[in-house]
This record gives structure tokens, C-alpha cells and sequence, in this order.
């Protein structure tokens, strides 16, 4: 009985010597990542190989990089280029490496009220949507979604009438949800809308402008500014989702036969 409890007593100690040696990689990202089901596909396989647990911080892009810049997490996947290079330039972060992209689109309601289906011009169509006084949703929260989108409305020259400019400052989920319920536009990432798209019903009525090509970039956080951060386990995470097997496993993540993300690392 005695040898049972010591073989036990040792194996509870052998199980605690290996849960504290597993690292927590902290990692902020936008919403598109973790809506559309990608980081839940990609990460166990890193996590398993890295013994590691990655904490996912899913927010806009221009909080992401702000959690990197307070050193609250170690590494940050974001897709805003010109926020992405001042971080970088700034001394924030190191090691900007390309991982994948994908596309915007503009949707909206079915009936389409300002006749924009099979557009592929963007900005003509931001100002069909203010001339005809339709309704737009704006993610209104500094993501790269909303840098892209404000953007688009200063090229256009023109902006919609106050009232019919909603400026939600919330995730892309919940802003499709509203445009749905409003019947109005927005300009959403296309993996985010595959996940919201059969509970919406809203319809890609503008697509294909060179424009709305969607980079996504990963980060670390620089050690220099914050010596306390993991930035071992940040240079993996980096290695991997730029490896070979990480960029296979982005292009092999295909919800409903659909592929989302392409893989880009050089």
C-alpha cells in the first residue's frame, strides 16, 4: 500500500513538473481570425508541437497593436500595413513577417438599394451608396477594416448623411449582424461574413476591386521595449504559422468547402 501511494504521490508530481512546464504565448488579434474559426483550426496543432498555450486576445487591429505596444501580450496578427510598418518603425515590434491574406467586400441587403451587385469598383460604389442615401454600418473602431473603409469614403470624396452613417464601434460579427437588421451596407472581410452569412442573409454585391486586397501581417513584440515578455515563444508561434506546415494549414482551412485565407509567408 505504502509503494501504491508513493508510485501515485510521484506520478501527481511528474503531472504538475509538466503543466508548469508548458509556456503561455500571449497573442492579440483581430476579430476576422478568431470569427471565422481560423485560430481554433490552426493553433492546437502549434500548441501541441511548441507545448504551449496560446491566449488569443480577439479585438480591431489598432487595439491589438496597442496591447503590443503596452507589452500586454508577445506577439500580434493583425491586417493594417501602413499601422503594422509605424509599429515596427517606432521600435514596438520586430520581426513583421507576411502569413496570409485574403479579400474585402462590400455587402448588404438582397434588395440592394443602390443597385451595386456585380460592381467591382469600390470607391464608385461607397458613392452610389451615399447618393442614393443608403444606409451604412461602419465598424467605427480603428480596425484594419475601419482604416480600410475610411479610407475608401476619402477617395470617394463623399460621405453618407449623418443619419444614415451608423458608426457601431464593435467587432465585424456584430456588425454585420446590425447592417442585416438595419438593411444597409458594409464592408466586411470575407472569412468574417462566411461565418455570419446564413444567419445574416446579407448578399456580396461588390467584390474583386484590387483594392480591397486584405494582407495579414505577424509581429513580435520587441524585447528591447519589454523585457518581460515571452519573446522565445513568439519567435516559435512566427516560425510555425510561416513554416511549410503552419502556411499547409492555413490553406487547407476551407469552412463549408470554402477557402478563406491564402498562405503569402516568403
Amino acid at each position: 500500500m505504502k509503494r501504491r501511494l508513493l508510485l501515485v504521490a510521484a506520478a501527481a508530481m511528474a503531472l504538475c513538473g509538466f503543466a508548469s512546464a508548458q509556456q503561455i504565448i500571449k497573442l492579440s488579434t483581430t476579430t476576422s481570425t478568431e470569427n471565422s474559426g481560423l485560430l481554433a483550426y490552426l493553433l492546437p496543432m502549434f500548441e501541441a508541437k511548441a507545448n504551449a498555450k496560446v491566449q488569443v486576445i480577439s479585438v480591431g487591429t489598432g487595439k491589438a497593436l496597442e496591447l503590443a505596444k503596452n507589452g500586454d501580450v508577445d506577439v500580434t496578427l493583425v491586417h493594417a500595413r501602413s499601422a503594422e510598418d509605424k509599429f515596427v518603425a517606432e521600435g514596438w515590434g520586430v520581426d513583421r513577417r507576411d502569413v496570409m491574406y485574403n479579400d474585402f467586400i462590400v455587402v448588404g441587403p438582397a434588395s440592394d438599394p443602390s443597385a451595386l451587385k456585380g460592381s467591382r469598383d469600390v470607391v464608385a460604389s461607397f458613392r452610389k451608396i451615399a447618393a442614393t442615401g443608403a444606409k451604412f454600418v461602419s465598424r467605427g473602431d480603428n480596425s484594419g477594416t475601419d482604416i480600410m473603409e475610411k479610407g475608401y469614403w476619402k477617395q470617394a470624396g463623399t460621405n453618407p448623411a449623418p443619419a444614415r452613417y451608423i458608426s457601431a464601434g464593435l467587432g465585424m460579427g456584430e456588425v454585420l449582424n446590425m447592417a442585416a437588421e438595419l438593411e444597409g451596407y458594409t464592408l466586411t472581410d470575407r472569412a468574417t461574413y462566411g461565418a455570419y452569412r446564413a444567419r445574416t442573409g446579407l448578399a456580396v454585391l461588390v467584390q474583386g476591386d484590387p483594392k480591397m486586397f486584405n494582407p495579414y501581417g505577424i509581429i513580435a513584440v520587441n524585447p528591447a521595449k519589454h523585457p518581460g515578455i515571452n519573446y522565445q515563444g513568439a519567435k516559435q508561434l512566427i516560425e510555425w504559422i510561416t513554416s511549410p506546415e503552419g502556411q499547409a494549414r492555413i490553406a487547407a482551412f476551407k469552412p463549408a468547402g470554402q477557402q478563406l485565407f491564402f498562405p503569402s509567408a516568403k
